[in-house]
């Protein structure tokens, strides 16, 4: 019996000769080179996955960052003119002010009420005077102080225990490395030593006028000028700068730049004055009772 052959033809003498189908070796595929290959395609799809993932968290966390501030690019002042306007209030009506304030001998507290609402009056008729033609600045200041578009409550309960917290940290900080020293105002103190009528006019001036005032200039009109032309977080440092430096006091200037930026982002994530003014009367209610308990 012959076998039979797999393939066979003819060749030119009419015998039959066996052929076989050749496969290039480079073709076959074991069983564990199949397996191999079919890892290697699950680790790419898992890898572009997790880079795919990663990329998306990324972009999340990036517009979670952005749309923090509420701030529209559109303010009633032209952004040109913004640091313009900021030196005319700080050079004619600041800096006069408050010279008058730390050089007047037994200055009463009811002049010094008097100088800085004359400061708030005079802040506010200049902003008025520079807003832009189809503004007004009453409508603007009415809904920067009665339209709530984020939690006002929330804003203001973390940014008072956030600012409280890092004033405290920043303070035992620099007792510790620096040494305690006496930082209070010595005008403040000599108001508070005075009578009780005196001390209800300084919580009036300290913790109304004054905090109405600086979240006036320095974020319903400088932050929000400066926020609409650069990120929103370039603008609250840059303000909290410029409101560190006017207060003149070397010692204070870090604290009061943390304030800055607290203050800056809670407005800026609330797009409402009201919740920066409430924690800045907090806080300067906070150092003026601690100053008549020490």
């Amino acid at each position: 019996m012959f076998a039979a052959l797999p393939h066979s033809r003819p060749n030119l003498s009419g015998a039959f000769v066996a052929t076989r189908r050749t496969t290039n070796p480079l073709f076959l595929a074991s069983p564990s080179s199949l397996n191999l290959l079919s890892f290697s395609r699950v680790l790419r799809k898992s890898d572009g996955l997790v880079s795919s993932r990663s990329c998306s968290s990324k972009r999340g966390a990036h517009d979670l960052f952005e749309d923090f501030s509420v701030l529209l690019p559109d303010t009633p002042w032209d952004a040109k003119n913004t640091w313009t306007t900021f030196a005319a209030y700080f050079f004619i009506l600041h800096i006069p002010l408050i010279c008058q304030v730390t050089n007047g001998e037994g200055m009463q507290v009811a002049s010094t009420a008097l100088l800085q609402t004359t400061e708030f009056l005079g802040a506010l008729a200049l902003l008025h005077f520079t807003v832009k033609p189809q503004h007004a600045i009453s409508s603007f200041f009415v809904e920067k102080l009665f339209t709530e578009q984020r939690s006002l409550i929330k804003a203001t309960i973390v940014g008072a225990g956030l600012l409280i917290a890092l004033v405290l940290l920043t303070s035992a900080l620099a007792d510790e490395f620096i040494g305690s020293r006496d930082v209070t105002s010595p005008v403040l103190k000599e108001i508070l030593s005075d009578s009780s009528q005196s001390k209800a006019v300084c919580f009036v001036l300290y913790c109304f006028i004054a905090p109405a005032l600086e979240e006036t200039i320095y974020r319903g009109y400088l932050l929000t000028s400066l926020a609409s032309k650069m990120k929103w977080w370039n603008a609250v440092i840059i303000s909290s700068c410029v409101f560190s430096a006017a207060h003149f006091s070397v010692e204070n200037s870090l604290q009061l730049f943390i304030i800055g930026c607290i203050l800056g982002s809670v407005y800026c994530w609330t797009g409402n004055l009201a919740s920066s003014i409430v924690i800045h009367s907090v806080y300067n209610a906070i150092i003026l009772q601690s100053t008549i308990m020490s």
